[in-house]
């Protein structure tokens, strides 16, 4: 039932009353659209609190036709609550009114003495000796009736006397919002650069961890395994996927079991659970954290598969269903059944399921990559998060979902910190504007936090087939300073553009099903340019948000223009990306100054940071000029002369 005010679109919230989601020191925007009849000026704030901790308070201001807004920043991990709470502000509107009608000339006797029992009325209240000594002096020159009536209004309006005032206390007709729930995440469930390598091909982990180093000297804070699992030996596939495998094939990693154990165990090939938490170790000493894939599928030969037989599909014929996706099949892989037909089956499935995430957590795995969680039941994964989450709050879930967009928001929405995207899929201009636009302000921008990847071991796609570096940079500079999360799968910074035909999005001799000797050395190699805009997104905190994006006109197509800035306007920055990687573009940008906070009519610098060069500008419509094969973008820090 409505009460006097209305308080609807409470922002930040889900669609379904699931948590929304923040990290720790982000600046949080709460708004609600607020209304009631008649002309009375209403107030309105927030409330919020972390679970079992103290209410504080925000004010919300109104930003135009009945929206309110303010600004909270969390600062703990887990759980918190919410509410907005508007009033009839019985002092602004009587000053309006008392003030207009003065300016008009008419008599406001009554006015100043219905402004003396109003704030009268609140120095009785106020505990703070200042302020109500303060408003019983006002009240006293209210009624002052031998001066005139602007000097008996002045200390009434002063701006102490307007914050002695502020609040709900003593309003008639308060009305609170139904509580909205909050998630706040540490800082790396929103921002991070992630890298993703196989073990394997680098002569497992003790291998891998001499590679790390490279790694972090490119500048990224996530280093992702997949699955490092024993490997099921019936029905492996061979190289580029194929049925019958080579003698010596090491199978896919997804195929995930063997006899020498499931999901918690090592692949021998790889080393020792010592060799693995050295290798968390030494990830750590370099300021990278660990993701590992949480893959929840076995091969046939999983200890799972002889164990509980309950836990997968059969068929009519008695026999275990494979994975397909008709026309493709997956014989070696077993996809799980999540919901068995008897209940004890289900309740001992999923503790399973969550037992595989204690053992590696136990092991300084803070991060999963989740493989295909669109392909297991949203009930599972509203158990399951939450289940790790109320104990170890700081664990990060990416949802690798390539999947329909309402799936895609639902998995979000019930727990997932991130979520792979569409990225891939969108190359023009116009595809990217339009959605980066439903990214940072669509419906579910309270709750789904997008992670950019021009390649996965999966998926190569767009420009980069059979492209040129050119492509792979430009590629690489769009995912790393549009979003503050994003990825690339090695081989990415060698170029590797080979794709297994014009059908299949996946790579040509596929590191799924072989072992990749590569040479990091190699002179045409992106890893210094990776390196240059890691390091520019680390110095810059514009890139820390992804609602703080705003498109600028380009005449040309071809030239893609976008900025971000922090709140203070202390930090801007201007990107520009030749979208065509075989061919100069060049334009003049028409930039939005005013919501850059730069003067219309004064000189401006525009640093490059990836060049050092630096130019003057004035005004709003700059020449740009962009030749792929030398710099397929600028990434200009905007400051004032």
């Amino acid at each position: 039932m409505l009460g006097r005010i209305v308080i609807d679109g409470v922002r930040p919230s889900t669609p379904n009353g699931y948590p929304a989601k923040a990290v720790v020191g982000e600046a949080v925007t709460v708004g609600a659209d607020i209304f009631k009849d008649g002309h009375d000026t209403l107030a309105a704030r927030v409330r919020w609190r972390a679970a079992g901790g103290d209410w504080q308070v925000a004010d919300l201001h109104e930003v135009g036709n009945d929206r309110w807004e303010g600004v909270i920043s969390p600062a703990e991990l887990g759980p918190h609550e919410l509410v907005v709470e508007a009033w009839t502000d019985r002092y602004a509107t009587w000053r309006h009114k008392t003030t207009t009608k003065l300016a008009a000339g008419q008599d406001v006797d009554l006015e100043l003495e219905e402004g003396a029992q109003l704030l009268e009325a609140r120095a009785a209240k106020l505990r703070r000796k200042a302020d109500k000594e303060r408003l019983t002096k006002a009240v006293v020159q209210l009624r002052s009736a031998g001066a005139p009536p602007p000097e008996r209004l002045a200390p009434a309006l002063d701006q102490s006397a307007a914050r002695a005032m502020a609040g709900p206390e003593g309003a008639t007709d308060l009305t609170a919002a139904s509580a909205r729930p909050l998630w706040v995440d540490r800082p790396r469930a929103l921002r991070g650069a992630w890298y993703e390598l196989f073990p394997r091909s680098e002569g497992g982990f003790k291998g891998a961890a001499e590679r790390l180093a490279a790694v972090a000297d490119m500048g990224f804070d996530v280093v992702y395994l997949p699955p490092i699992h024993p490997i099921g030996r019936t029905f492996r596939k061979g190289r580029n996927n194929t049925l019958v495998a080579e003698e010596d094939a090491p199978g896919s990693p997804w195929a995930i079991g063997s006899e020498e154990g499931g999901h918690t165990a090592i692949h021998p090939d790889l080393g020792t659970e010592a060799d693995f938490e050295a290798f968390v170790e030494r990830a750590g000493e370099l300021g990278m954290e660990v993701a590992l894939d949480y893959a929840l599928q076995c091969s046939p030969d999983h200890p799972w598969v002889r164990d509980h037989p309950e836990w997968f599909h059969l068929r009519p014929d008695g026999t275990i269903a494979y994975a397909e996706n008709p026309p493709k099949r997956y014989q070696d892989i077993y996809p799980i059944n999540f919901w068995p037909v008897r209940e004890e089956d289900r309740e001992a499935l999923w503790e399973a399921c969550r037992q595989i995430l204690i053992h590696w957590m136990d092991r300084g795995v803070r991060i999963f990559r989740v493989d295909n969680p669109h392909t297991k039941p949203m009930a599972f994964w509203e158990w399951l998060i939450p289940s790790i989450q109320a104990t170890d709050p700081d664990i990060v879930f990416l949802a690798e979902a390539f999947t329909r967009p309402k799936v895609m928001a639902k998995l979000a929405e019930v727990g997932f910190s991130q979520s792979y995207t569409y990225f891939t899929w969108r190359n023009t201009a116009e595809e990217l504007r339009q959605y980066l636009t439903e990214l940072a302000h669509g419906p579910t921008a309270d709750y789904m936090r997008p992670n950019f990847w021009p390649n996965t071991p999966d998926i190569l796609s767009g420009p980069l087939r059979n492209g040129p570096l050119s492509a792979f940079r430009m590629r690489l500079v769009l995912a790393a300073t549009m979003t503050p999360a994003y990825g690339i799968y090695s081989g990415f910074e060698l170029g590797e553009n080979e794709p297994a035909s014009d059908q299949n999005e996946e790579y040509l001799n596929s590191e799924k099903y072989e072992v990749k000797h590569r040479d990091w050395d190699r002179a045409a190699s992106l890893a210094p340019w990776i390196t240059r805009v890691n390091d520019i997104r680390r110095r810059h905190r514009a890139f820390d948000s992804l609602r703080n994006i705003v498109f600028h006109h380009s005449a040309n197509p071809a030239l893609l223009a976008y900025s971000k800035h922090t709140d203070d306007r202390s930090d801007v920055v201007l990107t520009v990306v030749n979208l065509d990687p075989s061919n100069v573009q060049e334009t003049v940008l028409w930039v939005d100054l005013g919501v850059l906070g730069i003067p219309w009519d004064q000189p401006y610098e525009a640093y490059d940071e990836m060049t050092g060069q630096s130019f003057t500008w004035q005004g709003p419509e700059p020449y740009v000029r962009l030749d792929p094969e030398d710099q397929p973008a600028h990434v200009l820090h905007l400051r004032r002369l």
